[in-house]
């Protein structure tokens, strides 16, 4: 689910933005990283970035010869997030379908749950359709659902994973928060 990675990279300061003090260029090279980290939103072999730890190594930079801008090649440690096959995890549902529910589960928005990966639940038209099964057990919008994940595919378009999951297995299904 998280992952701890260190990633080398290059950060681009112009050079309006370069200050002769050390602490200012550092200042600079992170505000730099973190814009440019944000941007790239994930990565097939990483997944999803979540946010950059520590700064573990700023390289000599170069000058780039038609611009003026220095270009320095870092080292950082940061934190993804990936899912994986056989992982149990918990999502919120946002999206009811006669054939499924869609649910979010951290930075991912397509997790996909089938009705035939529903055990018992039979789907309950109106106007707030829902999956419900005997022990009038529900899943419709914004409950927390627990399941496995039985596939994961990468869209390398739009740079996200959509996953398909399942409640076959031991306590998967609605999560039932204790009234306070």
């Amino acid at each position: 689910m998280f992952l701890k990675v260190q990633l080398p990279w290059n950060v681009i300061i112009s050079a309006e933005n370069l200050q002769p003090e050390s602490l200012m260029l550092q200042r600079a090279i992170v505000i730099r990283l973190l814009g440019d980290f944000a941007v790239k939103k994930a990565t097939k072999d990483l997944g999803y970035y979540l946010a950059v730890m520590t700064l573990e190594k700023v390289g000599e930079g170069k000058v780039r010869l038609h611009t003026g801008d220095v270009l320095f090649p870092v080292v950082f440690n940061a934190v993804t997030f990936k899912i994986f096959k056989g992982e149990i995890l918990e999502g919120v549902v946002h999206k009811v379908l006669k054939h499924g529910v869609f649910m979010r589960c951290g930075p991912i928005e397509n997790v996909y749950l089938s009705n035939m990966k529903m055990p018992d639940y039979r789907y309950v038209h109106g106007e707030n359709p829902c999956f419900m099964n005997e022990k009038m057990s529900k899943i419709g919008k914004d409950v927390v659902v627990r399941f496995m994940v039985i596939g994961t595919k990468w869209m390398e378009a739009e740079r996200e994973f959509q996953a398909l999951v399942s409640l076959e297995g031991d306590y998967l299904g609605p999560i039932v928060s204790p009234n306070i």
